[in-house]
């Protein structure tokens, strides 16, 4: 029985044995190998490494291979460690995991438990942002092959292509027992953390582990709005007029008035007309930085 479990997204992983090196020689024992594939982003993996006996996961990819482990990790009481390798790195960004692995292998093995919540939505776990709208927009029309060269700049491509083919739709948002919302935007956004690649805060309140998330309207409705909107979004406080609201609770529904472009955790997946997300309150053991105030008591 291996008490530590690789799993690892060989699609985002340059050289899989090398990294598959230097985590045997950081982990001191050994370790069960597991690889993801289209068909399974990582839940199944993950799952089967549970049952076998691990009591630590390292999950070795970007968002959404964290994301599909997290979610089967979720209430088991077996821990997560991160070895980022994908392009945001949202997850590590917010939690102060390091991005080069000699660092996060120091953390996987030596830092410390702390509980996170997970977000549900349906069958669906994730751990960073959900996003029905333009945002999705901008996932679907990014060049993936340029991603892969040139990291999150291929996302400015992208953009442009979004701002061209997403139109605004009507959307009801409601949150915990509050009255419904009404907004006509370009897109809602549902995130447990708040910080995006390059410094920028769009969810300025949001804490991974406070029993809460957090809900992010964008409404500009003129081209004089969106300058408005992105100089308060890289000023970190987007809710600063009629371009954005943001809303806080333990449970979400939303709804827009046609399909718009949908995606989980950077992952885009189709279209749909609504979304309803809750809180399963520290439901993940992460393994953080020593020092990491996340979680912690």
């Amino acid at each position: 029985m291996s008490l530590v479990a690789a799993v690892i997204n060989p699609v985002k992983v340059d050289d899989v044995d090398a990294l598959k090196r230097a985590i045997a020689e950081r982990a001191g024992a050994e370790v069960s190998w597991w690889l993801t594939t289209e068909d399974d982003p990582g839940a199944g993996q993950t799952e089967q490494a549970v049952a076998d006996g691990a009591k630590l996961v390292l999950v070795c990819g970007g968002d959404g291979t964290v994301a599909s482990c997290a979610g089967a990790l979720a209430g088991t009481g077996v821990a997560m460690a991160v070895v980022p390798d994908g392009t945001g790195n949202l997850l590590a960004r917010n939690v102060g995991i390091p991005l080069e692995l000699p660092a996060a292998l120091e953390v996987a093995f030596a830092g410390a438990d702390r509980q996170l919540d997970v977000l549900e939505a349906g069958d669906q776990r994730f751990l960073v942002m959900a996003g029905l709208g333009f945002d999705a927009a901008l996932i679907r029309d990014t060049d993936e092959q340029l991603k892969a060269r040139v990291g999150w700049l291929a996302y400015l491509g992208g953009l442009g292509r979004a701002i061209r083919r997403h139109r605004p739709a009507r959307y009801e948002i409601r949150v915990d027992d509050q009255p419904p919302m009404r907004r006509r935007a370009i897109g809602v956004l549902v995130g447990n953390v708040g910080d995006l690649q390059a410094g920028i805060t769009l969810l300025p309140d949001a804490t991974p582990h406070d029993g809460t998330l957090d809900v992010i309207t964008l409404s500009p409705m003129s081209l004089l709005d969106w300058p408005v909107l992105v100089g308060r979004i890289l000023r970190g406080r987007p809710d600063g007029g009629r371009q954005a609201d943001l809303l806080r609770g333990t449970r979400v529904r939303i709804r827009a008035g046609h399909r718009v472009p949908f995606e989980f955790d950077g992952d885009y997946v189709g279209e749909r007309t609504e979304l309803d997300v809750r809180v399963l309150a520290g439901a993940l053991l992460l393994r953080c930085p020593a020092e990491s105030p996340v979680g912690a008591e």
